[in-house]
C-alpha cells in the first residue's frame, strides 16, 4: 500500500511510478483498500471494475502522464465497451456500452486506470445525487448531507481520497456544484474544449461538458492539456489553446479586473455563512492586486429559469423515450425517478413551438452576458446559496410524488403543468443554484474554487467566470488563489475511521 496516497494529488502519484517508488499496480491496489473501506458509508461508487483495473495496470506505460493513477467514472455520458451506463436508471443498469467514448479513450491514454463507476441522479437532472435505483451518495463532510450534482458520487470519491481524480459533466453546473459542496477544483470547461462524441451529438443543447473533478489545481489543468480538441462530427469546433493549460497554473495572473456580486441571478436568497465568504474572497483578490468592481450580467430571472426548465423537460422526455426503447419495454412510471418522470411528462406536454421559444430566449440571453465580459475580465460570484443541505431537502414530497405517478399513468402532463409542482421545485432548485446555469447557456468556462468552509465544518466554493476560451486566465487565478489560500491539507472525517451511515450501504465490493 502507498503510505503518501491520500496526501497526493495525481500528477504526484504518477511521478512515483515514474520514479520506481510505486507500481501502477501499487496505486491500484491502495486504490482499492480505500473505495472497499470509505464507500459503504458514501456510497460513491456503483460500479466496480477492480479486475480490469488490475489487468490495466499490469498494462501501463509508465512514461504517460498519468501513469497508473486510480481514477473513476460518472455514470453518465461517460462510456466503456462492455460497461453499462446507467445514467442512475434502473433499465439501462445491465445494458453493456458499445464502445468507448471519445474522451474515455483519451483519459485511458493519458495513464488514468479506471476502477469503477460513480452516483448520479437519474439522466443527471439534479443538483444532488439521489436517484430511486441507487440510493443517495452522501457527502463527506456530513454524511447526513448531500454531496452536491449531478457529479456528487464522482466528487464524494474524490473528496474521501478514494482516488485523486474523478469525471464530471456540467450541464448546469454538475461539475461546479458538488466541487463547492465537497470542498474540491471543479473546472467547467468552455463549450466544445472536450469531446462529446461518438455516441453522443450535443448533450443538452449544447449546455453540458466533461471534464473532471480534482484536489488540485494542476491536476485539472494537466488533463485538460491532455483532453481538449474536437472530435469527429463535433457541433462546435473550437480551436486548441496553442500553450499550457498546466503551466498557466504556475504563472500568477497580471493585474485583472474582476466583477464581483452576490446577487441570485435567478432569484432566491444568499445564506449569511456564504455572504462572508464571499467577502473573505473579496478581500483576498483585492490583497493580490486585482481590481474589483461591483457588477454581474443583465439577466431576466424568471424568464431564463423557465425557458431552461422548458429544454431540460424536453431533454428528461427523449431520455425516458430513448431507455424505454433501449430496454425493449414500454414507458412506465414505475421505471423512471419521480422527478425524473414529472419533468418528462411537462416535456410532452410541451410544443415543438414552446421549446423553439426556449431556445430562442436562452441563446439570446447569452449574448447579453457575453458582452458583459468586455468589460471585465472575470466574474466572482458564489457557487451555491448556502452550505450542502441534508438528503432529501430538495426532494418531491409524498404526495406530490404520488400525484405524479398519477398523472404519469394517463399521460396528463398538461395537468401537472396546470398545478405547478414543477415550478415550485424548479424555483427551490434555482433558489440553490443561481448562478451557475447561466454559463451553460453561454458556454464560457467557469470554476469553483474551495477557498472557505462555515463554521460546522462545511466547504464554501467561490464561482469564477471566464470570457469565452479563457480557461487559462482562470487558471493563472485558481492557482495564485491555491497558494494563497491553500486547502488540499483538508481532510473530511469520511479520511478517518470507517463512519456507519444512518442509511444505505453499498453492498457487493470486492
Amino acid at each position: 500500500m502507498i503510505t503518501e496516497y491520500d496526501d497526493l494529488d495525481g500528477l504526484g502519484l504518477a511521478e512515483l511510478v515514474r520514479a520506481r517508488l510505486a507500481s501502477p499496480l501499487e496505486l491500484v491496489e491502495t486504490a482499492i483498500s480505500r473505495i472497499v473501506e470509505r464507500n459503504p458509508a458514501l456510497n460513491a461508487v456503483i460500479l466496480t471494475m477492480f479486475d480490469d483495473a488490475r489487468q490495466a495496470a499490469l498494462e501501463a506505460d509508465v512514461r504517460a502522464p498519468f501513469a497508473g493513477v486510480p481514477f473513476l467514472l460518472k455514470d453518465l455520458l461517460a462510456t466503456v465497451a462492455g460497461v453499462p451506463t446507467s445514467s442512475g436508471n434502473r433499465l439501462l443498469a445491465k445494458r453493456p456500452a458499445a464502445g468507448d467514448s471519445e474522451l474515455v479513450r483519451r483519459w485511458k491514454k493519458a495513464g488514468l486506470i479506471i476502477l469503477g463507476k460513480t452516483n448520479t441522479p437519474e439522466f443527471g437532472l439534479t443538483p444532488y445525487t439521489e436517484p430511486e435505483s441507487f440510493g443517495p451518495t452522501r457527502n463527506p463532510w456530513d454524511i447526513a448531507r448531500t454531496p452536491g450534482g449531478s457529479s456528487g458520487g464522482s466528487a464524494a470519491a474524490v473528496a474521501a481520497r478514494m482516488v485523486p481524480i474523478a469525471s464530471a459533466g456540467d450541464g448546469g453546473g454538475s461539475i461546479r456544484i458538488p466541487a463547492s459542496a465537497c470542498g474540491l477544483f471543479g473546472m467547467k470547461p468552455t463549450r466544445g474544449r472536450t469531446p462529446a462524441g461518438p455516441f453522443t451529438g450535443e448533450p443538452w443543447a449544447g449546455f453540458a461538458v466533461e471534464h473532471v473533478l480534482t484536489r488540485s489545481v494542476r491536476d485539472s489543468a494537466a488533463l485538460l492539456d491532455l483532453t481538449q480538441g474536437a472530435d469527429v462530427g463535433a457541433p462546435h469546433y473550437l480551436p486548441s489553446f496553442s500553450g499550457s493549460f498546466l503551466e498557466a497554473v504556475g504563472r500568477p495572473p497580471e493585474k485583472l479586473r474582476i466583477a464581483v456580486s452576490a446577487a441570485p441571478m435567478l432569484g432566491g436568497k444568499v445564506e449569511v455563512e456564504v455572504l462572508s465568504a464571499f467577502s473573505d474572497a473579496a478581500r483576498l483578490l483585492e490583497e493580490l492586486g486585482h481590481e474589483l468592481v461591483e457588477a454581474a450580467p443583465p439577466i431576466e430571472a424568471e424568464a431564463f429559469s423557465l425557458s431552461f426548465l422548458t429544454v431540460l423537460a424536453a431533454e428528461m422526455r427523449v431520455d425516458i423515450e430513448e431507455a424505454a426503447r433501449t430496454a425493449g419495454v414500454p414507458i412506465r412510471v414505475e421505471d423512471f425517478d419521480a422527478s425524473t418522470f414529472g419533468m418528462g411528462l411537462l416535456g410532452q406536454a410541451s410544443s415543438a413551438g414552446e421549446l423553439a421559444a426556449a431556445l430562442r430566449n436562452l441563446k439570446l440571453a447569452a449574448r447579453g452576458v457575453s458582452a458583459f465580459f468586455a468589460s471585465y475580465d472575470v466574474l466572482m460570484t458564489p457557487v451555491l446559496s448556502r452550505v450542502p443541505p441534508p438528503i432529501g431537502a430538495f426532494q418531491p414530497t409524498a404526495s406530490e410524488k404520488r400525484l405524479i405517478r398519477v398523472i404519469g399513468r394517463v399521460r396528463a402532463g398538461w395537468l401537472l403543468k396546470k398545478l405547478g409542482i414543477a415550478r415550485r421545485l424548479a424555483a427551490e432548485t434555482f433558489g440553490f443554484i443561481p448562478w451557475t446555469p447561466v454559463f451553460n447557456v453561454t458556454g464560457q468556462p467557469a470554476m469553483s474554487v474551495p477557498l472557505f468552509w462555515s463554521a460546522g465544518g462545511l466547504p464554501i466554493g467561490m464561482h469564477f467566470v471566464g470570457r469565452f476560451a479563457g480557461e487559462a486566465t482562470l487558471f493563472r487565478l485558481a492557482g495564485q488563489l491555491e497558494k494563497a489560500n491553500p486547502w488540499v491539507h483538508r481532510k473530511p472525517p469520511a479520511c478517518a475511521a470507517p463512519i456507519t451511515p444512518d442509511a444505505g450501504t453499498l453492498a457487493g465490493l470486492s
